[in-house]
């Protein structure tokens, strides 16, 4: 098994979590709500619980698909830049259709159902997403000749940089920097239930995806975070399952295959009488 990354950076997280609520209060910012950290930290620490399950299983797979690599890439310097950048592809590409496929869309939504956007967001994971094989985004990456240790370590390491741009203390930093990283300042967009701002930025590591193919917006006016209909409680177990159980409820009352395939695997939001919107549709207005 690959190190377990994300358990040696929690004392980290808790420390920065600290900074900003100390840094927040001295600025009369007030950001955190005592009730919504705590959920998130819930969230995050069902993640990481159901994560010791899961992650054996995922590797499991990913050691099986890696016998029939094309590639022998090993260890060398080379292969941990090119895992770098195959990683983060990866992930725009599983982020992004986490935004326009419902059924991805019902793990994804846990993490953006805070309307606050503290250094605690960050830890509001999805319970569901290694279930439903979210893993599958990465699963070329062994077949291409990438140990699956290589490709496990480099999904933490991206996670544990996601962490840190989970805030409002940070403004804008150098051109350069957010010319090619995600920062602060890009992910804050994305968790914007603005119109301008609704499925933009999906980056990881870097945002050169989103300037490559059409999903970036820079910030313009602080966001309104949150979702564009908000579920309302602290409840980490209805955060964790509500859209699971509405795409059920769909499901019972989808009048054929096709409206049910619709219902599971269209933009969050479809609708067989166009009732409800997809972002598509809000964008087009």
């Amino acid at each position: 098994m690959p190190p377990n990354l994300i358990m040696y950076a929690i004392p980290g997280f808790v420390l920065l979590i600290l900074l900003e609520i100390i840094i927040t209060t001295i600025d009369h910012r007030n950001l955190y709500e005592p009730k919504d950290a705590l959920s998130s930290i819930a969230m995050g620490l069902g993640n990481v619980f159901i994560g010791l399950f899961t992650k054996g299983v995922i590797l499991g797979i990913y050691l099986f698909v890696y016998q029939y690599r094309l590639f022998t890439l090993g260890f060398t310097w080379w292969a941990w830049v090119l895992c770098f950048f195959a990683d983060d592809f990866s992930y725009y590409w599983f982020h992004r259709s986490s935004h326009t496929v419902r059924f991805f869309w019902a793990s994804h939504v846990i993490h953006h159902s805070s309307q606050k956007y503290t250094l605690a967001t960050a830890l509001r994971q999805t319970w569901t997403g290694n279930l439903t094989g979210t893993f599958l985004f990465w699963l070329w990456m062994p077949l291409a000749g990438f140990h699956p240790v290589m490709v496990l370590s480099m999904q933490a390491i991206s996670l544990i940089y996601q962490f840190w741009i989970h805030t409002e203390v940070i403004n804008k930093l150098p051109r350069p920097v957010e010319f090619i990283f995600n920062t602060p300042s890009h992910h804050r967009v994305h968790h914007g239930s603005d119109l301008d701002y609704l499925d933009r930025n999906h980056g990881g590591m870097l945002i050169i995806w989103d300037r490559l193919f059409g999903t970036f917006t820079p910030e313009k006016q602080r966001p309104v975070y949150g979702l564009t209909k908000n579920i309302h409680t602290y409840n980490p177990f209805r955060i964790a399952t509500h859209e699971w159980l509405d795409i059920w409820h769909d499901l019972r009352r989808a009048r054929s295959l096709r409206e049910a395939w619709h219902y599971l695997l269209d933009a969050p939001g479809w609708s067989p009488d166009g009732s409800r919107q997809t972002t598509k549709q809000l964008r087009g207005r």
